[in-house]
């Protein structure tokens, strides 16, 4: 009997993250209105809570892991998208002598300060999913951490940037 609870739970498991209401119109719109005011950390989890609002079952643990994911994501790529881009204009930085002699590469501290944040990112996530006890609420308060942190992070290098 218990095989066939697993087995339509794995099969339902699918279902359920199709019929998730998310969209990332909520949080763009709150950066949009936040401009280079500094409020932009006012703006992590709008996107997830409204989804988790919006979609039936969003109260549960696999509904609000699946709209936590979807906002982690949108700031992963937003990331990643800032990092090279930084990254690109450091070198450009170092390459061209703007850099005083003997000074440390700019372009080797943001790879060495991204790494390390990453290392942070992992450790705190791992600590904060570790208050639940092994409980269900482990996984969405482990998605929810590596967001916020994400976000945190985008915001970090879009202000090193100078876009906000």
């Amino acid at each position: 009997m218990w095989r066939w609870v697993t087995l339509l739970g794995i099969l339902a498991a699918p279902a359920a993250a199709q019929d998730i209401s998310y969209s990332d119109a909520g949080t763009l719109s709150c950066l949009n209105r936040a401009g280079a005011s500094g409020a932009q950390e006012r703006c992590i989890g709008i996107s997830s809570g409204s989804c988790m609002s919006a979609t039936p079952m969003g109260g549960t643990t696999i509904g609000m892991s699946e709209c936590l994911n979807r906002e982690l994501t949108f700031w992963d790529v937003r990331l990643n998208a800032m990092y090279r881009e930084l990254r690109a204009q450091e070198r450009r930085e170092d390459a061209s002598g703007g850099t005083p002699k003997g000074a440390p590469r700019q372009a080797d501290l943001l790879r060495d300060m991204q790494r390390a944040w990453i290392t942070f990112r992992d450790r705190t996530c791992d600590y904060e999913r570790a208050q639940w006890g092994g409980g269900t609420g482990g996984g969405p308060a482990y998605t929810n951490c590596l967001m916020v942190q994400t976000a945190k992070q985008t915001i970090y290098l879009e202000q090193a940037m100078g876009y906000n």
